[in-house]
């Protein structure tokens, strides 16, 4: 039996975690009105693992990306200590990794808000129009999102208002992709930059989490003897997730990124009226 609900968890993580409809707005609803236990309650190794099945999707969808923001990133330091006066322009990669950093910043100031953002996960109300929200900004994004920024031309101010939509999509209901990749679009950048940059953008911020994360984990203990469950949750995570991202990638380059709109509008919608009713 645990295997069919590490598999149905690793099912749901890695297509909640991509698609723009709020992965913690959808668990949250679920364990408010269904009272379903998420698999940090159960099994907080599990749910560690999870995240970390999705973090294994992003790495092998951008991989060549990746390899090379890597390589750019030890690059860029030796230039530091000794520039190299034939290299004129900054690659692409290299400034990649700065945008990274500097996007991951603000999550930084939310931290202290934690404790609260914390509370509204058992608020129904607050998720639903979350939801609404985020409804609302697939679809205006998608319309007007018509821009031709791209890592080059994108400037700081940019980045770092995108890193604020991160860090406030940590409110349950607005959904962390939703929230970059309609933000990035709305201050002119291209399509495929914004969701590549989202996703790529994700990594510290999962990673960081996740770490601190195992910790606890550990200190709870872990039971070996379920791991291969576990790892089965794993690979359908990795799996899911990586045609999660094909298929955000695929529907924002068509120009129907804001058909998830309606998605959110209705799960937004039905849970005001359970909020009201129950």
């Amino acid at each position: 039996m645990f295997f069919l609900y590490s598999a149905f968890l690793g099912l749901v993580q890695g297509i909640a975690e991509f698609l723009p409809i709020s992965s913690s707005g959808h668990l949250s609803l679920f364990q408010n009105f269904l009272g379903l236990k998420s698999a940090e309650e159960t099994n907080l190794f599990l749910d560690v693992l999870l995240h970390f099945g999705t973090l294994i999707s992003i790495f092998v969808y951008y991989r060549h990306d990746i390899w090379d923001m890597i390589q750019e990133f030890f690059r860029g330091c030796k230039a530091l200590v000794h520039p190299d006066p034939k290299e004129t322009k900054v690659p692409e990669a290299r400034r990649m990794v700065f945008l990274v950093i500097v996007g991951t910043l603000p999550l930084f100031l939310i931290l202290p808000l934690k404790k609260y953002i914390d509370n509204l996960y058992t608020n129904t109300w607050v998720i639903a129009a979350a939801l609404l929200i985020t409804g609302c900004l697939l679809f205006i994004s998608d319309r007007l999102g018509k821009g031709k920024k791209g890592v080059r031309s994108v400037t700081m101010r940019d980045i770092i208002i995108i890193g604020f939509a991160q860090g406030l999509a940590t409110i349950p209901g607005l959904s962390r992709s939703g929230s970059t990749i309609s933000t990035a679009m709305l201050l002119g950048c291209r399509r495929d930059f914004a969701v590549r940059y989202s996703f790529i953008l994700s990594i510290p911020a999962v990673l960081g989490a996740n770490i601190l994360a195992m910790a606890d984990a550990i200190k709870m203990g872990i039971d070996w003897s379920m791991m291969p469950a576990i790892l089965l949750g794993v690979v359908v995570a990795a799996v899911s997730g990586y045609f999660a991202i094909g298929l955000v990638n695929m529907l924002s380059n068509k120009g129907k990124f804001g058909n998830f709109a309606y998605y959110c509008w209705g799960v937004g919608i039905l849970a005001l009226i359970l909020s009201a009713v129950l």
